[in-house]
């Protein structure tokens, strides 16, 4: 995915992240990642064999995040000695051939899901017994500058030890290397000393690669200590003040960032929403990040405070000095800041641009300063015009003469807007992802643009001397940025020519003009660079990587769509305009449909993201023992325990709870969709005699489930389940290790633990038995019932537990304490609804049925009254296979 923004302010780094794990019986035998930077372009291999150790098929699970930064340029598996290689198509083509396979049901999924920084590659396959299979992902990235470095993250959670395991990262930089750092956050002092470096002038080969036994948390443990990110910082030599030109295979590459320019002064105006959905979370980290942001604006600068909702409010009619005074009057400003009302943000821009021209023109503030917008908004305009006025105001009005910044708090706000509007005026787009740390997301944007060195920075070269010339010329420099423009030579036995710079800094207009003597890149020295065809490639990936996000002039986007679409499919980049297709290996059942990787763009929002993941699980012909190599992500609404009931939500990183307190015997209706005959009823039970304090507990005891479309009816209980479908049974214990595959259903029976169940197109789920010490003398053995996917049942599911599977929209705030100090409450608004919520936790015991893992939630009180629709009692039916 492409964060909308220019080179010299995207997010500076690489991020090679490796997640890879294994279930049941597959084995990972090697990881090995290897990262070659070249002149800043970084080329990404990551090589991964898995061996399937079990007695029968199974299917295979490869999922790798990757920076929403970088292009993938190749894939491929290897089984049995066939290769099956992805080839890049145009995006509709693609698509046809998805949707024929999907069609004829018989598609798994190779898919791209969007994260804050990351995106998700996932493919699935299936291996024969005893049989391996080998990944390999290619994927390149422009490394970008950000506070004074270059980044490399690898982020390593292979779950099991690993036979050979390595990472390897060579940096070739003809400037001359400045500094490289080296560390892991998993690192022990036994492991440290694995991590070696190695750097002479302009190269650096840093490498790990732990043996089994250093793998081990402990000498007699399975369990693996590399756990974490591995970090590589580094960067480069600069001594000239006109920057650095490169040169391989015609073309050329310039790199741009001046040591040692002072600051200029910057006066910013900060426009925030108040309106009603800023309620909760979101409201309380805006005043901690303001209060956070405004005591590190520099004494030097100007600002300015806007509110609005449907009204505006300044908090003062002129842009005011950050002296200590005024920052503290502020700070009090905006700690007095409540949601209410609709959203304008015509009117609050507009102000803020009319306060800098206002003050510009009676000379208030600085002559040789920039001025900025930074807008926080989290909804759509309800004021002010359609989307396509406002931003025709907004443009007209600023003309060119200030920046403008756009933050987009959560997954409801219109994103494709702010970014279309923030680049028509020489800004960028952010998202802020509602979480814990949205205030650190905040004060990281501000830190990024906090410092300008340079405005109206203009790169000119010879018109005789170059051409497909890169964008070269940029609102503003900041601080531990860097500038980078690439070309075509015309000629290619130049040895020098003139560039020059035209900027605006703290002096006089600045211009800097040089005759640079040009650095060929020696075949002899750098022999692989020319194996990536690295100029060539660094070009087209300059140009390419602004037009995939064009905005402007119907007719001049079109024409850089074109230019972005014949080039992707030159160089065989999944960009937003192209898919990736595999052709599967044929299985026992037939061959497979393709699979198909897209790359999905920041507007596409986080929802359409994680049900397009859940698509992507779905197969028709589910292995008897699933392997998952990698992390399975998904929604996960269950109920276990007294009983619990849990809603897990990923995307907002946040779960509500409840509890429901019934007689024993009672049983419930969980789950419910009439368009497809799916039913699951819960029947609790308590403890063989009430505790000495008085408490009734209750539990599930027994789950019925029935499918009429597909013919399919169970029943679970804590010694046994049987299985029914069209008139044959089968009847298992849980002391018995089975595995049932159907045509219409699947089912995983691990001893004494649990069952999955996947029903046809419709649903999947575990239910987990937890045993309880035979002479307890009050508990006794129960279930826990959790969904793992279910995207493709209809609008009308519904049940206690159903209603909640295509989501649900609430907002927390008034923060207070509660009657246990680690537990707080708060005030939930949700359906029409508001309720005292508690923050608490409540445990999901899927990887450790013992302990469980705790996870935090909101608990809504009194049966989930105000939660769920209606109330406890109207969930009640009178039998396990009844609806009413």
């Amino acid at each position: 995915m492409l964060l909308q923004r220019p080179f010299w302010v995207t997010f500076p780094f690489l991020i090679c992240i490796l997640l890879v794990s294994y279930e049941t019986e597959g084995a990972i035998r090697s990881i090995q990642l290897h990262c070659t930077v070249a002149s800043r372009f970084a080329h990404t291999v990551m090589t991964s064999t898995a061996l399937n150790k079990a007695n029968s098929s199974q299917e295979i699970f490869f999922e790798v995040d990757l920076p929403k930064t970088a292009f993938i340029t190749n894939f491929s598996m290897e089984i049995e000695g066939q290769i099956y290689v992805g080839v890049v198509n145009e995006k509709e083509q693609a698509k046809k051939q998805y949707e024929k396979a999907v069609s004829s049901g018989r598609t798994a999924g190779l898919v791209k899901a969007s994260g804050r920084k990351m995106e998700k590659f996932s493919v699935s396959v299936n291996i024969a017994a005893k049989s391996n299979v080998t990944f390999i992902l290619t994927y390149e990235e422009l490394l970008q500058r950000k506070f004074g470095k270059y980044e490399i993250l690898t982020r390593i959670n292979p779950k099991q030890l690993v036979q050979n395991f390595q990472i390897v990262a060579d940096i070739y930089e003809p400037q001359g290397i400045a500094f490289v750092d080296a560390h892991a956050t998993f690192l022990t002092n036994e492991l440290l000393p694995l991590v070696e470096k190695t750097v002479t002038d302009n190269k650096a080969h840093i490498s790990f690669s732990p043996t089994l036994d250093q793998q081990r948390k402990c000498p007699e443990c399975d369990g693996s200590l590399i756990n974490g990110d591995f970090i590589i910082k580094y960067d480069v030599k600069r001594a000239s003040s006109l920057g650095d030109i490169q040169i391989v295979n015609g073309y050329f590459v310039h790199f741009f960032a001046p040591p040692d320019l002072p600051r200029i002064r910057k006066n910013v105006v900060f426009v925030i929403d108040r309106s009603g959905s800023m309620a909760g979370p979101k409201m309380i980290q805006t005043r901690v990040a303001m209060e956070s942001i405004l005591s590190d604006v520099h004494p030097d600068d100007y600002f300015g405070i806007i509110l609005f909702d449907r009204s505006i409010e300044p908090w003062k009619q002129s842009l005011t000095k950050a002296t200590e005074e005024n920052v503290d009057e502020a700070i009090k400003f905006v700690r007095q800041i409540y949601p209410r009302g609709t959203t304008n943000i015509n009117d609050s821009v507009m102000k803020a641009i009319h306060m800098l021209q206002d003050d510009r023109r009676n000379k208030k503030l600085p002559e040789r300063s920039v001025d900025m917008i930074i807008l926080l908004t989290d909804g759509m305009p309800n004021e002010g015009g359609n989307l396509q006025r406002i931003q025709q105001n907004v443009c007209e009005a600023i003309g060119g003469n200030m920046t403008l910044f756009c933050l987009g708090f959560g997954d409801d706000v219109d994103y494709s807007f702010l970014d279309v509007m923030a680049k028509q005026n020489n800004g960028v787009a952010r998202r802020i992802y509602e979480a814990s740390d949205a205030t650190l997301q905040l004060q990281g944007f501000y830190d990024e643009v906090a410092s300008p060195l340079l405005s109206a920075v203009d790169l000119r070269y010879p018109d005789n001397a170059v051409d497909s010339l890169t964008p070269h010329h940029f609102s503003q420099l900041f601080n531990g940025s860097e500038i980078v423009v690439a070309g075509r030579l015309s000629e290619n036995d130049m040895d020098n020519f003139l560039v020059e710079v035209f900027a605006n800094g703290v002096g006089e207009g600045q211009v800097i003009q040089c005759q640079l003597w040009l650095e060929w890149i020696s075949k002899t020295t750098l022999l692989w660079v020319y194996i990536l065809n690295l100029g060539a490639r660094l070009s087209e990936f300059f140009v390419l990587f602004p037009l995939t996000s064009k905005s402007g002039p119907a007719e001049e986007k079109s024409n850089a769509t074109a230019k972005a679409l014949e080039m992707s499919l030159k160089y065989s980049f999944v960009t937003p305009l192209t898919s990736m297709v595999v052709t599967k290996p044929e299985t026992e059942e037939g061959p497979s449909g393709p699979l198909i990787a897209d790359k999905l763009t920041e507007g596409r929002t986080a929802g359409e993201a994680g049900r397009r993941t859940q698509l992507s699980y779905m197969t028709t012909a589910a292995a008897p023992h699933p392997t998952y190599f990698g992390t399975y992500s998904i929604f996960i609404k269950y109920v276990d325990g007294d009983p619990h009931f849990m809603i897990e939500l990923p995307e907002r990183e946040d779960a509500l709870c409840f509890n429901i307190n019934e007689s024993p015997g009672t049983i419930f209706n969980l789950v419910k969709d009439p368009s497809i005959g799916l039913l699951v009823n819960g029947q609790t039970i308590g403890d063989k005699m009430v505790a000495p304090d008085g408490k009734v507990n209750t539990y599930f005891g027994r789950l019925g489930v029935v499918h009429h479309s597909l013919g399919v009816r169970l029943e679970v209980t804590t010694e046994y389940i049987n299985l029914f479908q069209d008139g044959q049974k089968v009847k298992l214990l849980w002391s018995d290790q089975a595995s049932l595959k159907g045509p219409s259903v699947d089912l995983l029976l691990t001893k004494d633990r649990s069952v999955k169940v996947t029903l046809r197109d419709s649903v999947k789920f575990v239910i987990l038995l937890h045993k309880v010490w035979k002479m307890h003398p009050y508990h006794q053995d129960y279930l826990g019932f959790y969904t793992l996917d279910s995207h493709l049942l209809s609008p009308s599911v519904h049940g206690l537990l159903g209603q909640f599977y295509h989501g649900i929209e609430f907002e927390v705030g008034d923060l207070r304490p509660g009657e246990v100090p680690e537990k707080p409450d708060a005030t939930m608004y949700v359906k029409g609804h508001q309720l005292n919520v508690t923050r608490g936790w409540q445990r999901d015991f899927r990887k450790d049925l013992k302990r469980g893992k705790n996870v935090p939630c909101w608990f809504i009180h009194s049966n989930g009254t105000g939660l769920i629709d209606g109330s406890a009692e109207d969930y009640i039916v009178s039998g396990l296979f009844k609806t009413v």
